[in-house]
């Protein structure tokens, strides 16, 4: 196989999110009391906060702006010498912003952004978190304790990004970053795209893209939180519904990813998912799953169908320029004050 190209295996795992929001507060109470996150530092108009099973500092910064939406979304290199590689990478095809001094939690960092804007960094020094005496677990390879409080997410999983054309964006984590393309939807063949879910580890995705068919830019989906087991899910949903969280779909099965899923709108607007089961991809050959309209169906597996809003609902919401014409309906908020 003289033609074999060898993979680009810089990029280690999804790292951090940071969700902007217009209700810091209830935003906070959200991630903290129903969900049960930790808060591990505040700096300025943003809270850091982590789930017991993440290793590093944080993986969430929930910072305060006028609308909700991404921040960015923080990617870990192998090694610092990848770090570089990418960085030559980036910065030769245009897509480079330059160097941040760093955050909470890590290093000096890289900032870029997909040909959609979505901005995104990449680091290497990371800060491992250490537990309080009091959070301290009795395993030791566990980094925090299970406290029992909230749902319990246990750790970051992936971020789902809305874009305006998803050929572009996919290709350009592939072909610059070294992500692969694990599920495709594209309804009809040699049609547009419509979905793309790939990844860096062995998880069936650590970005996903969905179309944005309002024609937006720059927007987010949702971010997801794993749980060890679909009984945990169905206990998130109770949690949610005795604390009037607006759950927009499940629980069901996805049919891509095989995931068993429950999406929710946090209370500053933002999708947020939780999240279990999944399959693992090892095969070093994958060739991706094409998923064809009359395969894809309802978008589930098993379940009630996908609610228009999960196709055009995402952050920042898109105002309607005429009636019926674009924009979306806003998600109902729940204000616990």
């Amino acid at each position: 196989m003289t033609d074999f190209q060898e993979p680009i295996r810089d990029v280690a795992h999804l790292g951090h999110v940071e969700l902007l929001t217009p209700r810091p507060a209830e935003s906070l109470w959200f991630f903290t009391e129903v969900l049960g996150m930790t808060v591990t530092d505040r700096q300025g108009q943003s809270v850091y906060l982590r789930a017991y099973g993440d290793y590093e500092h944080c993986t969430l910064k929930l910072t305060e702006a006028p609308h909700a939406g991404l921040g960015h979304v923080g990617w870990r290199t192998v090694s610092p010498q990848a770090l570089e590689r990418r960085v030559q990478a980036l910065s030769s095809q245009g897509y480079g912003q330059g160097w941040i001094d760093g955050d909470v939690g890590h290093g000096r960092a890289y900032r870029f952004t997909d040909p959609d804007g979505h901005v995104m960094e990449l680091y290497y020094e990371a800060q491992k978190y250490l537990a309080s005496a009091e959070l301290r677990s009795r395993l030791y390879n566990q980094p925090q304790k299970f406290t029992g409080h909230g749902v319990g997410v246990k750790r970051i999983d992936h971020v789902n990004l809305m874009c305006y054309d998803i050929t572009p964006n996919r290709l350009f984590l592939q072909e610059q970053l070294g992500f692969r393309l694990r599920e495709l939807l594209q309804p009809e063949e040699n049609g547009a795209e419509e979905g793309a879910w790939l990844s860096v580890t062995p998880l069936t995705h650590d970005i996903a893209y969905m179309r944005d068919f309002s024609g937006a830019h720059g927007r987010l989906h949702h971010i997801a939180y794993w749980l060890d087991s679909r009984e945990e899910v169905l206990r998130a949903a109770d949690i949610l519904s005795e604390h009037d969280i607006f759950i927009e779909a499940g629980p069901a099965r996805h049919n891509v990813s095989q995931a068993f899923f429950l999406y929710l709108y946090e209370p500053g607007g933002n999708r947020v998912e939780v999240y279990s089961g999944g399959y693992l991809a090892f095969a070093p050959d994958w060739e991706p799953i094409v998923w064809r309209r009359e395969q894809r169906g309802r978008g589930v597996y098993w379940g009630g169908a996908l609610p228009e809003s999960f196709k055009t609902y995402g952050t920042p919401v898109i105002e309607p320029v005429q009636a019926g014409q674009g924009g979306q309906t806003p998600a109902p908020v729940f204000d616990p004050l």
